[in-house]
């Protein structure tokens, strides 16, 4: 089972996998001419789990399995032998400290862990989020079996991803970026049984790991989690059906958890007292600074401000001609960034589309005008934030104020800042998508964590009543997923219901339309119909197969999951 193999189908040599033994063998079939590689692309658990992506996603079979394991280089296969299962280093000694101690259902997890079993939504205090993943790696590993950690991105390396490699040494990998040919020698270490612990992105939900006993997915709720290209799938979707077929423990950690882990059934988990610094709500003063943010800014020495706009400034009228401000190649927004104007939508540079002047008047706004007018009151260097440096990460004792926005925000560890200050919230109700606002607060509040206990939060909005808004003065999203649930089901998308985009032919959404749905939505496009469906999760499996069908005829040329909304 698993192994790549070659057959020749009218004269062109194709390639394909060994799914296992079966009695429905057509009239007609193909000889293997060669098998192509030594190593097995996937064992039957694996299999199983594809299967399970196929369906729930609607994506052909062939399609998953060819992203199970990253593109074959075959020089790497040379001398490939797999370990026997077991445990490849010295027996973990249970950690001195207990960080479980202090959580509500604390308990259950401990036996969950223990046990192998169950599924768990832990919300960590910032000081506890690298023990509590420590810990359940630990006793997967204790228990004789095997621990898969997914993190959202892979550069920079997430804290907990750093201390996790640490402790764990030779027993642990990282499964995350760089060469072709290093992602498939990762891979094939994995396959042969080399390591106890593989820490990845999306495709470690994958790793050909054998005897898991758990599934962490740390940062939940960050968006990098979800899979934008074909197949479309959400890895912690996955990953409880990973932990399920596998027979392992769950773990989804996040500061803020989803609206969708909400509705999983699973144990809530969170600090029995509040671990958060003070949050003050208070309204925007002129260009955005509010006298007690300036109040603030005179006397703290380490301090983030979350701007969610990029640049110095939009563009508002020709400064030559005083025509209206608008990209000359598509008539998108222009917006002033690193010295340059340019169009938000295309990237075109700003050209006037009157006179063809490049000057234009600008209303100031975003994280470069707040790095200007910040660095006229702090007592300290304020400068533009910058991941890929490192951050606070490789600074932490140096004083300073960083500026940035949404790629800023990750998981660095606690930072124990003066200051965290959250400004323009107000911008989250004005996005486009149904899930703007939740992206919003999910920033929000992974940004707020990085204040000392002692340190100060600010929030600067309009409406200090604003339900996101609460929940990050309360350090819980829960006031904000009881009305997010609601207004989902009202506006005919409820939290759970699988949604799919379907590109095809007037004749297939006449054929869709007759299907059992929450909702159905259609529209036209040139010759092409485009569906929105939001199914119930039993209704899936009808919908997949008339789909399926469908694409056979013709009449549709693609099925996107759980599409951007």
């Amino acid at each position: 089972m698993g192994s790549l193999v070659e057959v020749l189908f009218h004269g062109r040599k194709v390639r394909g996998w060994v799914l296992g033994p079966t009695d429905e063998v057509p009239k007609r079939i193909l000889p293997v001419r060669v098998r192509v590689s030594p190593v097995p692309s996937f064992d039957e658990r694996g299999l199983k789990l594809c299967r399970w992506v196929a369906a729930r996603y609607v994506a052909p079979l062939a399609a998953v399995l060819g992203r199970c394991a990253p593109p074959r280089v075959v020089s790497e296969e040379k001398g490939w032998v797999r370990v026997e299962p077991g445990g490849l280093g010295e027996p973990l000694e249970p950690a001195v400290a207990d960080p479980w101690a202090a959580y509500r259902e604390g308990a259950a997890v401990r036996e969950g862990l223990d046990a192998r079993r169950g599924v768990f939504v832990v919300r960590p205090a910032p000081e506890d989020e690298i023990d509590i993943a420590l810990d359940a790696v630990g006793r997967a590993l204790r228990a004789g079996r095997r621990a898969i950690v997914l993190v959202p991105q892979a550069d920079p390396v997430p804290a907990t991803a750093e201390r996790l490699l640490e402790v764990f040494g030779d027993r642990a990998t990282l499964f995350a970026g760089g060469s072709k040919r290093l992602r498939y020698r990762r891979w094939l270490e994995i396959a042969a049984g080399r390591y106890d612990v593989v820490i990845g992105t999306r495709p470690a939900v994958f790793a050909p790991l054998a005897d898991v006993g758990l599934v962490l997915l740390s940062r939940e709720s960050h968006p990098a989690h979800r899979e934008d290209r074909a197949p479309y799938y959400h890895v912690r979707d996955v990953a409880l059906a990973r932990a399920e077929i596998d027979a392992a423990a769950c773990v989804l950690s996040a500061p803020a958890p989803s609206v969708e882990s909400s509705v999983l059934g699973a144990v809530q988990v969170e600090p029995a007292r509040r671990h958060w610094p003070p949050v003050e709500v208070v309204r925007p003063g002129p260009e955005g600074r509010a006298p007690r943010l300036t109040s603030a800014l005179k006397t703290v020495r380490r301090a983030f401000l979350f701007s969610p706009l990029p640049g110095a400034g939009v563009a508002q009228v020709c400064r030559k001609c005083g025509h209206p401000a608008a990209c000359a190649a598509c008539g998108g927004v222009l917006r002033a960034q690193q010295g340059r104007v340019r169009c938000v939508v295309c990237g075109a540079e700003g050209i006037c589309t009157s006179c063809g002047a490049r000057e234009f008047g600008l209303r100031r706004g975003g994280a470069e005008h707040v790095e200007q007018w910040a660095a006229r009151i702090a007592t300290v260097p304020v400068r533009a934030a910058d991941r890929a440096s490192g951050m606070f990460g490789e600074r932490a004792a140096e004083e300073g104020v960083l500026v940035g926005g949404p790629e800023s925000v990750g998981d660095l560890g606690p930072l124990d800042l003066d200051l965290v200050a959250i400004l323009d919230a107000d911008l989250a109700a004005r996005r486009p998508g149904i899930s703007a606002i939740e992206r919003a607060l999910t920033t929000w509040i992974e940004a707020a964590t990085w204040a000392a206990p002692n340190g100060r939060v600010i929030v600067q909005s309009s409406t200090p009543n604003d339900p996101a808004v609460q929940s990050v003065v309360r350090g819980s999203p829960e006031r904000f997923h009881r009305i997010e649930l609601e207004r989902r089901r009202e506006g005919g998308f409820p939290v759970g219901a699988p949604v799919f985009r379907v590109v095809g032919t007037a004749a297939a959404a006449e054929e869709l339309r007759v299907l059992p749905s929450i909702t159905f939505l259609a529209t036209t496009a040139g010759e092409q119909t485009i569906c929105l469906l939001a199914l119930d999760p039993g209704d899936v499996p009808v919908f997949g197969d008339l789909a399926r069908s469908l694409a056979v005829r013709g009449d549709v040329e693609r099925v996107e999951a759980e599409p951007h909304l």
